[in-house]
């Protein structure tokens, strides 16, 4: 079935949120002189939304700030920041939503006091209290977001009979432990190198990303 343009964003204008529950999505025909958006399930239908805002020279910084509830719109202006959903096409599915927990935000995190550590924890991984991340990536040895550079293991081992995350155990694991327990327990991770020991590659240089 072809879709021309208008059609695509009268069919996109009401955005749906796919919870836990399976929800069906709505068939779409395409319209003929006067088109209206299609009916939005009856579960979607006046859900509130938690809107949080972090904002350059404000006092916001991950800070609820609106609550907003799924209604039917019209053709939005182009002045409006919309996103649009074609309920009749389903494309890749999505594992989860994060951010990096690199060396530079671990040891940040040490720093502070408890009381802020807790804040923060809560306001990114937990489900209730803030934006609930559901998954997060972090370094196999030293990156650009870490204080010093490091390895896991001894220059030249093939063997890697020096394996070692000692270096991680002070800060970054910590700051993981933490992250995933307030998470509810779980948090998909994402573990990669940013760039791997210098003798393991062919140009012998520690500094290459690529």
């Amino acid at each position: 079935m072809k879709i021309d343009r208008r059609g695509f964003l009268v069919a996109s204008s009401s955005a749906l949120v796919l919870g836990k529950k399976r929800l069906s999505p709505p068939t779409y025909e395409q319209p003929s002189e006067t088109p209206e958006p299609p009916e939005i399930d009856g579960s979607i239908q006046g859900r509130q939304v938690a809107v949080y805002t972090t904002a350059d020279k404000t006092n916001y910084r991950l800070s609820a700030t609106e609550t907003l509830t799924f209604k039917h719109m019209g053709q939005p202006l182009e002045t409006q920041i919309c996103v649009f959903v074609d309920p009749s096409k389903r494309a890749q599915t999505i594992l989860g939503i994060g951010g990096a927990l690199t060396d530079a935000s671990a040891e940040t995190f040490a720093k502070l006091p408890p009381a802020k550590q807790r804040e923060i924890l809560d306001a990114y991984f937990d489900v209730n209290k803030g934006i609930g991340y559901t998954i997060g990536r972090t370094n196999i040895h030293s990156c650009d977001f870490s204080s010093s550079s490091y390895t896991y293991v001894d220059e030249g081992d093939k063997e890697l009979k020096s394996f070692s995350v000692n270096h991680d155990k002070q800060f970054r694991i910590p700051f993981i432990k933490q992250a995933m327990a307030t998470a509810g327990g779980k948090l998909n991770l994402f573990g990669s190198p940013w760039s791997p020991p210098a003798f393991m590659k062919t140009n012998n240089d520690h500094e290459d990303q690529q």
